[in-house]
């Protein structure tokens, strides 16, 4: 994968958790830079995580799919793609308590949650012979960037940026998916 490729992959992946900084920005009854901060560390941190557990679990078992690996890669993508387009068509606008503080145990939660999607590229990262460190630093470097905005606006515009920023987020990871598997089948070259 390119440089360009493993950015954009990064902020597709990112969405999840721009979204749920929005929400957090919203909760602030006054922007606090040290809790957005928090938060975009913890989702950036998880988003970094998770690309690697997923590269090492798969690395064990490459030699036995790599045959196909394009189509569970395709699969992988299509599937996150539009499970993300889905709940953000789906969701119901949620209801926000300006008073509410951060939980730090929820947050956890929700960095790992926001990040299993993460998880699975990882495995593709494998597949994909992806200096996975390197990646998975420009993934986790994006989505602290994009999680630190997304407190941000949440703050100052409300949430109706949320939904574009998922449904985007499932498209760009499905039309990855597409070109990897189109570029295994030779159907296209890059």
């Amino acid at each position: 994968m390119s440089f360009l490729e493993v950015l954009i992959l990064a902020v597709g992946l990112a969405m999840d958790a721009f979204a749920v900084s929005i929400c957090k920005g919203l909760n602030m009854k006054k922007l606090n830079f040290m809790q957005g901060a928090l938060i975009a560390l913890c989702f950036g941190f998880f988003q970094f995580l998770m690309p690697v557990i997923g590269f090492y679990l798969c690395s064990q078992f490459e030699q036995y799919i790599k045959d196909f690996d394009h189509f569970i890669i395709f699969g992988l993508l299509l599937f996150l793609g539009l499970k993300m387009i889905i709940e953000a068509i789906k969701e119901k606008e949620e209801v926000v308590n300006a008073n509410q503080k951060l939980n730090f145990s929820d947050l956890l939660v929700l960095s790992v949650a926001t990040s299993l999607d993460a998880l699975a590229v990882g495995i593709t990262f494998a597949f994909l012979q992806v200096k996975v460190i390197l990646a998975s630093s420009i993934i986790g470097i994006v989505t602290f960037l994009l999680s630190f905005i997304g407190v941000i606006v949440g703050n100052f515009f409300g949430s109706k940026f949320k939904k574009p920023a998922e449904i985007t987020g499932g498209i760009i990871l499905i039309l990855i998916g597409v070109k990897v598997l189109l570029e295994h089948l030779s159907v296209i070259a890059f």
